[in-house]
């Protein structure tokens, strides 16, 4: 189903309430404004199959932006909302993005931006206005409410890394469905399955909506005609006060919120009525045996984990008592079928370690414009197989157990950083002659930015030269992609082929602290 459908039973009921203000979005608000906002975009010419992207911060907006697309045929870019003018710029002429949505709140970088987006000749801004820009309010003012005759499901073309460091959307062919069609549903049919969540949910993201996880969650929820609770940002305590005072049945958290969580002193803990949560899932990134232990003790067998990626080539589930039964393995997989193969593509038994792949029956996804990408992401014989890169292997009762990460990315507080990205930015200060970025163990946001440069020959390290170098990454860079640490060395380790040889430098890294 779709808000439209909620929207006809119980019209008043919220769709979305915002935790920190209060204000709150009935089904009847969404589906008109979101039909509205569908009408002004094919009005603009915008057509089943072009993408709009939307740039901003957690707000009550949001949702009529995503039903405005997934109603239209388009394909939904989200931006996340910390990058630099030349970082959301890139996303939005490599999607070719023919609309732009964001709020006055970053108006700043959206109005840098400007120049950059040749190809994006539609560009709304919702709560003030800023030249260059036209006011989302204003354009949907005095629309019909009616819905267009054709509503073709739309997608979303979410970003993750690339083969160069630059981020690549995530595209899948879309179906050829109406948004009314029960075939065309997303999340909702797993949340209904893990964690058995349906119209009397309220469900709470704290975690900024631009994420894969949140948004699809929070889209599925709208699905069921549940209601999205929405943080600005995540804060442990007024976090328990949200779910006591919302009386919140569900929520999707990363491990960092958890540690966060387990930090406040047990009577804080304890002095908020958590009664009404039903269900809480974490995923994102690897959490520490000991934390999830924890979250069991408090808040009972309700905490469920799931391993996927915003590839959507498949996903595994683990409860608590599956969890208990069988520590550190994520589960058995809901969609796709598990193949753990050999660097040749040979299919392994139980116990034996290799690439992680999904099979299923479905085209898989394609990174968009990077074949070379698309490529890396398949089996060497079946080419509905896919891999996130990640290593693995599962034991005899088909549980899977993930070893590594995919090559060196870094995930910090649940958030993918990509060192590629980073390297290509500090690499071209004229005093740098060669660079690593890797992450290293955090025991709050799990892993922390590490830079080791190698100088220009002739020049020296002085006491100003990390700042030098943190100042000039943020011309380029998003403040949590900056390196917590720099180190300077005389020469960093290639192969003979000009290959860095990454992994050997993290390691002594790692045992350094271990020492």
């Amino acid at each position: 189903m779709y808000p439209a459908v909620h929207a006809a039973t119980d019209p008043a009921k919220p769709a979305v309430v915002m935790a920190d203000t209060g204000e709150v979005v009935t089904y009847a608000e969404l589906d008109e404004r979101s039909v509205q906002l569908a009408r002004v975009l094919a009005a603009r010419g915008l057509r089943r199959g072009d993408r709009v992207a939307l740039f901003a911060e957690n707000h009550p907006r949001w949702f009529e932006v995503v039903w405005a697309a997934l109603r239209s045929g388009l394909y939904l870019v989200t931006v996340n909302r910390h990058l630099s003018a030349e970082e959301a710029a890139y996303i939005v002429n490599d999607s070719e993005s023919r609309a732009l949505i964001t709020s006055h709140h970053l108006a700043g970088v959206a109005s840098a931006m400007l120049a950059d987006l040749p190809g994006c000749d539609v560009r709304l801004m919702f709560d003030g206005l800023m030249v260059g820009f036209e006011s989302y309010e204003g354009a949907l003012e005095g629309q019909s409410s009616e819905p267009l005759d054709d509503q073709p499901r739309g997608d979303m073309m979410l970003y993750s890394s690339g083969t160069t460091g630059r981020p690549k959307g995530i595209k899948r062919e879309l179906r050829d469905l109406q948004v009314d069609d029960p075939a065309g549903a997303g999340m909702s049919l797993l949340e209904r399955h893990i964690l058995g969540m349906d119209e009397t949910s309220v469900f709470l993201t704290p975690a900024p909506l631009y994420h894969a996880a949140p948004l699809a969650w929070s889209t599925g929820v709208h699905e069921l005609g549940g209601t999205v609770v929405i943080m600005g940002r995540f804060d442990p305590e007024t976090f328990l006060a949200v779910v006591e005072r919302e009386r919140v049945t569900h929520t999707q958290v990363v491990p960092t919120m958890m540690i966060r969580l387990l930090a406040l002193p047990q009577d804080v803990r304890g002095s908020y009525d958590l009664s009404s949560l039903r269900g809480l899932v974490h995923a994102a990134a690897p959490c520490p045996p000991e934390a999830k232990r924890q979250m069991i003790e408090w808040l009972g067998p309700i905490v469920a984990e799931y391993y996927s990626g915003t590839e959507g080539g498949g996903l595994t589930l683990i409860t608590s008592e599956e969890w208990l039964a069988h520590p550190g393995s994520v589960g058995r997989p809901l969609m796709g079928v598990v193949h753990i193969c050999a660097e040749d593509g040979t299919e392994l038994g139980p116990g034996e370690i290799g690439t992680v792949f999904f099979g299923q029956d479905t085209e898989p996804f394609q990174y968009h414009g990077d074949p070379a990408k698309t490529a890396e992401s398949r089996h060497p014989e079946h080419p509905w197989w896919t891999t996130l890169g990640d290593d693995g292997y599962v034991d005899d009762e088909g549980y899977l157990y993930l070893t590594d990460r995919r090559s060196f990315t870094i995930i910090s507080g649940g958030v993918n950083i990509y060192p590629a990205e980073i390297e290509s930015v500090l690499i071209m200060h004229p005093k740098v002659a060669d660079v690593a970025v890797f992450g290293l163990p955090d025991p709050e946001m799990g892993e922390f930015v590490q830079a080791v440069v190698q100088l220009e020959d002739g020049v020296a390290e002085d006491e100003g030269l990390v700042e030098e170098l943190l100042a000039y990454g943020r011309e380029h860079l998003a403040g949590y992609k900056l390196p917590r640490a720099i180190e300077v060395r005389d020469q960093l380790p290639r192969l003979p082929t000009g290959k860095l040889y990454k992994r050997e430098l993290r390691e002594e890294y790692l045992a350094r602290m271990r020492s």
